[in-house]
């Protein structure tokens, strides 16, 4: 089965091409620029710029994918407030692209939304009104709305806080920030009025290969089970690594001034993975250990 992945090159990618590959997907892994990736038989790389629709009818036309997992895009809200022309050519421009290709080639297609596309009294069901707060959420919103119309049979899967495992040439998730603060013996400041469900990179993945094995459709909510707070998920980080807890300070989200809008009580229900796809997420505690578990085998 020939899978293509967009954003390849991006912590979420990275990680979802990785594990495709070894549990014997053919993966073709799509981003900008030199691969980032571990070296694989079963991973094939493609530089394909996805803002132009040559380049992606090229590649496309060439893979002829069974499922193209759309994972890319300009994910910074406050980078898609002030660049909103170049935010909705990567989120929105970049989704009909592949969509379009996905429906001449009669691929499945999975669009990657996020949980910026509801506003506050989270957490959300997959049929919850929506009501983004900030650019990012309405590009996301918009591409997904395209996505309902125009593709058939499409799978829509939205994750929330992503973190897992440090790659090689990927950026690192929060809970790598607060092991290297804490570790520095740095005294760091983490909002605990914004409440999430932070979702393992992992259980995404396998979330993924249900979905495909199962050759499923609809949305999906792909993301972790508890509401907590980013100095709670500090200071599990801490207590995982017996580091110093006292270098946290609990504040709120007005200690940091951002230009766009964040919701304070978000996340995502995911009863609906759980009755479908049997989704059974980490705990926070259990994926920041095997977490950590990994970066140590990785470094090693």
């Amino acid at each position: 089965m020939k899978i293509v992945v967009t954003g390849a090159n991006g912590f979420t990618g990275q990680h979802a091409v990785q594990y495709l590959a070894s549990k014997g997907f053919e993966v073709f892994a799509l981003s900008r620029g030199k691969a980032r990736l571990t070296h694989h038989p079963s991973i094939i790389y493609h530089t394909c710029e996805l803002t132009n629709v040559s380049s992606v009818d090229e590649v496309i036309n060439q893979i002829k994918p069974d499922w193209i997992i759309h994972i890319a895009a300009m994910s910074k809200p406050d980078e898609c407030n002030n660049d909103r022309e170049n935010c909705l050519l990567h989120n929105v421009q970049a989704t009909i692209y592949l969509g379009e290709a996905a429906n001449r080639h009669q691929s499945k297609f999975i669009y990657f939304s996020t949980d910026f596309i509801f506003g506050e009294n989270g957490p959300h069901g997959e049929d919850d009104i929506t009501g983004p707060l900030n650019f990012y959420g309405e590009s996301k919103l918009q591409a997904e709305n395209w996505v309902k119309q125009y593709v058939p049979k499409a799978v829509i899967v939205r994750p929330v806080f992503i973190y897992g495992p440090e790659l090689p040439g990927s950026r690192p998730s929060f809970i790598q920030w607060v092991q290297k603060q804490l570790i520095q013996e740095k005294a760091i400041k983490v909002v605990n009025d914004q409440k999430r469900t932070p979702t393992y990179v992992f259980d995404i993945c396998q979330g993924i290969e249900t979905i495909i094995l199962g050759n499923h459709d609809g949305i999906f909510h792909l993301a972790g089970s508890e509401i907590i707070t980013p100095y709670e998920m500090a200071v599990e980080v801490a207590n995982c690594l017996s580091l110093n807890v006292n270098l946290i300070e609990a504040v709120d989200s007005t200690t940091f001034p951002e230009p766009v809008k964040r919701a304070k009580q978000s996340g995502l229900k995911i009863d609906r993975a759980q009755a479908i796809l049997n989704y059974k997420p980490h705990s926070f505690a259990e994926g920041v250990r095997k977490s950590f578990l990994a970066d140590q085998l990785l470094n090693n």
